[in-house]
């Protein structure tokens, strides 16, 4: 199916997000769901008070940091915030005190199997302070007392979240989450919401009038997924027919899939398919999960929920090493084309089914060769267009998806949806 509508700059949004410190709360995640708000205004902001309950957890107060250091006694600066976030401990308690070396590298994080970057450290449950340096700074901090300044504030505020709610003729929704919750890392963080935006701007544009309903949706990882379940569940759960949790889309290194629970879901075949003949394709269970589908295919939840990555394993992954130069924005759009074709199958037809009794006369509509040879007989020497069509008019009996005709035919996706327009449009198939 050929697009026509150019791919927006994502990488200029990743850009200009990436130097927010965000966190579970706070102005930096405020700031980022009103970025994206104002590109899809139909984005609604929700609001969960500090202390409130959702099912077994609690939500924490409202964190802000302004700055942080560890100052030498010779006045020189070490893992200064304002030229990293990430070299503070998210949710770290405010301090200011001067202790020796001795006592300061008990509050040290390092990666000692890779020495050259900072970690990603949080204590969002634990009041707690902390730094985050590489190992090969760390081991260069000279003997001697140390200013130690964490400048953050903690109140009774609000943890923010938004959705954005797309009607369509069928009240039943697909859905697509992602987080805003990590500070300056590229691929786990910005790449999943701008994919997922880029993708609802792609949705709003081609399709202004749907075949379904879709909801999109951003909001803090766990704890946000989890409060937004406790305000949605009955109603995600009567209209939800398939949904995709977006993280780590921008690096081209593989294609990653992990399954629900039971691996058979609309969602779960609706992936497959669409990664169908891609390069580096990797799927994991369930076992393996990691981020928001553990909330949302939870036991008493089972929504049918699929998670999708480009590296799911990456040694980059939560460090300073994951930043602007391990995304593209040819990774982030090869991801979107993924969402793209999946939202086209959906729209063109979910189950499509043949209008026609026993085989459609197609040589007669310039779809089959009218000279009878053996090319034409013979279904192993037939071009991969015509077996295509061949045999998805043979499987279109309105019970089939067309991502599990997909998957029986062993094409990519994308073919079938341009033969499935072209059979449309002969009033071949509905």
């Amino acid at each position: 199916m050929t697009r026509n509508l150019k791919k927006p700059n994502m990488m200029k949004w990743a850009k200009e997000l990436f130097p927010l410190c965000r966190s579970l709360t706070g102005k930096g995640t405020q700031v980022t769901l009103r970025y994206f708000q104002k590109l899809n205004p139909n984005f609604k902001i929700i609001k969960f008070k500090s202390g409130k309950n959702v099912y077994d957890w609690k939500i924490p107060l409202e964190w802000n940091i302004s700055d942080a250091y560890l100052k030498h006694e010779k006045g020189k600066k070490f893992a200064e915030f304002k030229k990293n976030n990430l070299h503070v401990v998210n949710y770290s308690i405010p301090i200011k005190k001067r202790l020796n070396k001795k006592d300061l590298k008990k509050n040290i994080h390092t990666l000692k199997k890779q020495p050259d970057a900072i970690p990603y450290i949080t204590s969002y449950y634990k009041k707690i302070w902390g730094f985050c340096m590489s190992e090969n700074e760390f081991k260069k901090l000279p003997s001697g007392n140390y200013d130690v300044l964490i400048d953050s504030n903690f109140k009774k505020g609000a943890m923010e979240l938004m959705h954005a709610k797309l009607k369509g003729q069928s009240k039943k929704e697909i859905f697509f989450s992602s987080y805003v919750c990590h500070p300056s890392m590229a691929n786990n963080e910005l790449s999943g919401p701008v994919v997922l935006n880029a993708l609802m701007l792609y949705l709003k544009k081609k399709y202004p009038v749907r075949k379904y309903s879709y909801r999109f949706v951003l909001l803090p990882e766990t704890i946000g997924s989890i409060a937004y379940i406790s305000k949605f569940r009955s109603e995600l759960q009567r209209k939800v027919i398939a949904g995709y949790n977006i993280t780590c889309v921008g690096d081209r290194r593989s294609y990653s899939l992990v399954h629900t629970p039971s691996s058979t879901t609309l969602a779960d075949v609706s992936l497959e398919s669409a990664l169908f003949g891609k390069k580096n394709v990797k799927k994991y269970s369930f076992i393996n999960r990691g981020s928001d589908e553990r909330q949302y295919c939870s036991p008493l939840v089972k929504l049918p929920v699929c998670c999708f990555s480009r590296s799911k394993y990456y040694p980059e992954y939560h460090t300073d090493k994951d930043n602007l130069d391990f995304i593209s924005q040819k990774g982030l759009a090869e991801s979107l084309e993924v969402f793209e074709d999946i939202i086209d199958s959906f729209e063109l037809g979910l189950y499509p089914k043949t209008k026609i009794f026993c085989e459609p006369n197609l040589g007669k509509r310039g779809l089959y060769p009218l000279l009878s040879k053996k090319s034409s007989t013979d279904r192993n020497l037939m071009s991969e267009e015509l077996k295509i069509r061949w045999n998805f008019i043979a499987y279109a009996d309105g019970s089939n998806s067309i991502f599990s005709i997909a998957k029986i035919l062993k094409v990519k996706l994308k073919d079938l949806l341009q033969e499935y327009k072209r059979l449309k449009k002969e009033n071949i198939i509905s």
